[in-house]
């Protein structure tokens, strides 16, 4: 019979063998309407991978005081979790990731972000995306951006879709009964878009545009 050590040491092996297993680092939005949480991707293993999830804090009292202090804010807090495997997060994952523990940070957690609520139990309620990002050198001409949030309080999230390119989150008002639908817009390089292009896609007034959240280039270079 296998000793718990060694049963430890097959179950550690086989987390390894998988090459999406790591500390993914998240970008974490929303508010009283929802919770989000975007992979920081990059176009290597084990982080090759654009997902965006549906989240909620399994403490109640966390959740809570969580989205009150994110709600209408574009202040960037992150995820810094335990290691997983991101394969776990397909929608046909044989042994789906249901939760994970991690440290939830006001700021990027590496670089300068401050842990506000250390070792919380981050409960996955619904992935809304997931892509395998390639490694191959391309170019677009247009910027897709998917629609997060089923209420007013919404976000915009970029589709990386070229090498280079730039993860890109937004928070917008939306009006009552909008379209939940993609946007695109024109792509000029590396630069993200301005509030009043991104309006114009939403069929929208520019001062609903609340601002960027989270804007990266290098990681996708």
């Amino acid at each position: 019979m296998k000793t718990f050590a060694a049963l430890m040491l097959l179950a550690g092996s086989a987390a390894a063998a998988d090459v999406t297993y790591g500390e993914h680092g998240m970008a974490l939005f929303g508010g009283k309407e929802g919770l989000y949480a975007s992979h920081l991707p990059m176009f290597h293993a084990p982080h090759d991978y654009q997902v965006v999830l549906q989240v909620h804090v399994a403490d109640p009292a966390t959740d809570a005081a969580l989205r009150q202090r994110l709600d209408g804010k574009t202040a960037l807090w992150t995820i810094a979790p335990e290691k997983f495997e991101l394969s776990r997060l397909a929608p046909q994952a044989a042994t789906p990731l249901r939760q994970f523990k991690a440290d939830l940070v006001l700021g990027h957690f590496e670089q300068g972000g401050k842990t506000q609520y250390a070792a919380s139990t981050i409960v996955v309620d619904k992935v809304l995306f997931f892509h395998k990002l390639s490694p191959e050198q391309r170019a677009s001409v247009s910027s897709t951006y998917m629609q997060i949030g089923d209420g007013q309080q919404r976000y915009l999230v970029k589709q990386i879709d070229s090498r280079p390119d730039y993860d890109h989150i937004i928070a917008y008002r939306a009006a009552r009964g909008a379209a939940h639908t993609d946007i695109t817009v024109i792509k000029r390089g590396l630069s993200q878009p301005n509030a009043a292009e991104l309006a114009a896609a939403l069929h929208a007034q520019r001062n609903t545009i609340r601002g960027t959240i989270y804007f990266y280039t290098d990681d996708l270079k």
